[in-house]
């Protein structure tokens, strides 16, 4: 199968006119570093001041990167995107909390957005960070495998506690729910958090899918190690695998505090290390005939990876619509990959983030500042938006 991500009159089959224009403006921003930087900065401080930049912010970013400020106000994106095939992945995108009242306030969040799956046909996945539910201090103390205080004990039981009961929604309801990766410093936690809860939950179906970020070094030997505990263990493995979010600020850290920098040298190392994770994933999931106790979803906005992945699994003998294997990305971003692959029968879902817009402000500045260091990205955003401008001037 050849997957033609040129077609932009299916790609943007769900895109208005203004659609168009407003993402052509705002990636053509994106593509200035000191714009961004800049915007930051002017951001930051007037919400700090509480002047009323919000509707300027919503009218712009946030309208382009996120559903809604709540789960009612994202049903309108969710339901267009299902009109071509494409689910949802709503993501209340609120981190770093700090206090007991929010973490709880993050689980409830959790439950609307996988109860919601019972009257929306394109939800199948949920998420959550775990910096939504734990304090951060917690997580990175048992990252570094510190003895923890009694009191740190006890918060670690009230986040198992969290995570236990979205799991059990998650279980009932029929759906999976995915743990997002995060920094290095705090990853260990997290990632032993989603083994403990893989170990309980995914005895006869996949329920909770863990995070391996491929900018990382090493991670194919993760990923080996996780498929090996799943399999003597005995319990399904389930993992999204992504590039990587937080590419600068690791590499910052580690220069300030002087240890070898986690991230791969260059973006070739973390094309050939996510694309090796990807072949070991779709070899555990094998043939329809005797598959394995896996499931995957490629997050990535990177064509030759989608291609890879829709190749190897129609290789094995599946309809993709049967197989345990998602294609994602971010609700704004590559229409052009998210539509096409639809339309050939795959399985795609757009993270959709949604929430308060002070509060998801980091997450839609890393979406800034990350469209200004991938390489390529808004460039090929930009070049597709011009091309189905054109096509549609010449059609009408």
């Amino acid at each position: 199968m050849k997957l033609d991500f040129s077609d932009t009159a299916l790609a943007f089959q769900h895109a208005s006119p203004a659609d168009i224009r407003r993402a052509r403006l705002l990636f053509g921003v994106l593509a200035s570093p000191a714009l961004v930087s800049t915007g930051k900065t002017l951001s930051l401080w007037a919400l700090k001041w509480r002047l009323p930049v919000k509707g300027l912010i919503r009218a712009t970013v946030f309208r382009q990167f996120c559903g809604g400020e709540t789960v009612a106000e994202s049903r309108p994106a969710i339901q267009r995107l299902w009109s071509g095939g494409v689910g949802s992945i709503l993501d209340y995108s609120v981190e770093g909390q700090t206090t007991d009242a929010a973490f709880d306030q993050t689980v409830e969040v959790a439950l609307q957005t996988l109860a919601l799956a019972a009257t929306e046909p394109g939800l199948s996945l949920g998420v959550f960070k775990m910096t939504g539910i734990a304090p951060h201090d917690l997580l990175e103390h048992m990252t570094l495998g510190a003895e923890l205080t009694a009191a740190e004990s006890h918060q670690l039981e009230k986040v198992r506690a969290r995570v236990r009961r979205m799991a059990q929604f998650a279980a009932k309801s029929g759906r999976t729910l995915m743990i997002d990766a995060e920094e290095t410093w705090i990853q260990g936690a997290i990632d032993q958090l989603a083994r403990e809860a893989m170990q309980e939950f995914n005895r006869d179906r996949l329920v909770i899918m863990t995070t391996i970020q491929c900018y990382r070094v090493g991670r194919q030997a993760q990923l080996r190690a996780d498929l090996d505990h799943a399999s003597a263990h005995g319990y399904f493995y389930g993992v999204k695998l992504v590039r990587g979010a937080y590419m600068e600020k690791e590499r910052e850290r580690a220069a300030t505090l002087g240890y070898p920098s986690p991230i791969q040298p260059d973006k070739a190392g973390t094309d050939t290390e996510y694309d090796a994770c990807g072949r070991m994933m779709l070899e555990a999931l094998g043939r329809p005939d005797s598959p394995g106790r896996v499931g995957m979803v490629f997050g990535t906005h990177n064509e030759d990876s989608n291609r890879l992945g829709a190749e190897l699994l129609t290789s094995q003998g599946w309809n993709p619509q049967d197989a345990p294997i998602w294609f994602a990305q971010l609700y704004g971003m590559s229409d052009f990959i998210s539509f096409v692959m639809a339309h050939h029968g795959f399985r795609v879902a757009k993270y959709l983030p949604f929430g308060p817009i002070v509060n998801v402000m980091p997450y839609l500045l890393r979406r800034a500042e990350e469209n200004t260091s991938v390489a390529g990205q808004t460039g090929r955003e930009l070049l597709m938006l011009r091309k189905e401008a054109a096509r549609r001037k010449q059609v009408s």
